[in-house]
C-alpha cells in the first residue's frame, strides 16, 4: 500500500495543549495559530468543552482551527506522529535537553520539514505549566527570553510567540519600502540642482566660514538629503522654503539699514 506524501499543511508544527484549563483560552490559542498559518491544534485532557461559545466567540473567527482540532487521552498519544518535539517552559527543569529561544526553534522547525518530518510544540496548563514528565518525552525546550523580573506569558501569548517566528522564518525578510502615493521619485539631476541653490545660498550668508572644511560640509549634507529618499515635489517644496529664507534675510537686512 503506498503511503500519499505529505503536504506543506502537514507539515506545519502542531500546537500540543496539555490540559488546558479555560475554553476561552483554547479559543485565543486558536485565533493565533491561525495568524501564523498553524491549524493543527492537538488537545490532551481539557478540562472545558473547547466548542463551547466562550472558546468560538474568543477565537475570533478561527473558528476552523477549533472544530479540526483532535483530542488525545496522553501526551504520548498526542505527538505519536511527531519525528521532533519541543516543551514549552519559562523555568530550569535541571533535564539535560538543548534549550533554545523561539527563533531558534523556528529554524531549526524548518529544517526539519525540508526533511519531510513532522514537529510539534507541548505547552502546559495556564497554572503550573508543562510537567516534567512531558518535558521528558521533549527533544528540546523553548524558552522565552524576556524581562528576568516579570516574565509571565498567557496561554496564547506563548502560542503567538513561538508561531510568529515560525511563519517569519518561512520567508526573507521583506525589503525596506516607502509609500510615496502618486508622488514621482525626484532624479539625481533634480537633487543637484537642490543641492546647488543651497550651498550657494549657504555661500552667501557665510555659512560654510571655513574654507578647508568646506567640501566636507557639502558632502554632509547632501549626505543628509539622500537619505530622505525625495520625490520631486519635496524637492519643489524645498527650493520654496531656500528662497523664503533668504528674501526674508534679505528683507530683514534692509529693514535694519533703515
Amino acid at each position: 500500500m503506498s503511503m500519499t506524501a505529505p503536504t506543506a499543511a502537514d507539515l506545519r508544527p502542531a500546537i500540543v495543549l496539555i490540559q488546558p484549563q479555560l475554553s476561552e483560552n483554547i479559543g485565543t490559542t486558536s485565533r493565533a495559530m491561525l495568524n501564523c498559518g498553524l491549524t493543527d491544534l492537538r488537545l490532551v485532557r481539557p478540562r472545558e468543552d473547547w466548542l463551547s461559545e466562550r472558546a468560538l466567540a474568543a477565537s475570533s473567527g478561527a473558528t476552523a482551527v477549533l472544530h479540526a482540532a483532535r483530542v488525545f487521552d496522553s501526551t504520548e498519544a498526542a505527538i505519536a506522529d511527531l519525528h521532533r518535539v519541543y516543551a514549552t517552559t519559562g523555568r530550569n527543569r535541571f533535564m539535560v535537553k538543548p534549550v533554545v529561544t523561539p527563533r531558534r526553534a523556528a529554524e531549526e522547525m524548518r529544517g526539519f520539514v525540508d526533511e519531510g518530518l513532522r514537529c510539534g510544540v507541548l505547552f502546559g496548563p495556564e497554572r503550573t505549566g508543562l510537567e516534567n514528565d512531558d518535558v521528558a518525552l521533549a527533544d528540546t525546550v523553548v524558552t522565552v527570553p524576556l524581562n528576568p523580573d516579570y516574565c509571565s506569558l498567557n496561554l496564547a501569548q506563548c502560542v503567538l510567540l513561538i508561531g510568529y517566528e515560525w511563519y517569519q522564518a518561512g520567508d526573507p525578510a521583506e525589503p525596506r519600502a516607502m509609500t510615496k502615493g502618486a508622488a514621482a521619485v525626484a532624479t539625481k539631476d533634480q537633487l543637484v540642482g537642490f543641492f546647488q541653490h543651497l550651498e550657494r545660498e549657504l555661500d552667501d550668508c557665510g555659512f560654510f566660514r571655513v574654507e578647508e572644511k568646506r567640501p566636507s560640509m557639502v558632502r554632509n549634507i547632501r549626505n543628509m538629503f539622500e537619505r530622505a529618499d525625495l520625490t520631486l515635489q519635496e524637492v519643489r517644496t524645498l527650493h520654496g522654503i531656500v528662497n523664503e529664507l533668504v528674501t526674508f534675510r534679505k528683507r530683514k537686512g534692509g529693514e535694519s539699514m533703515e
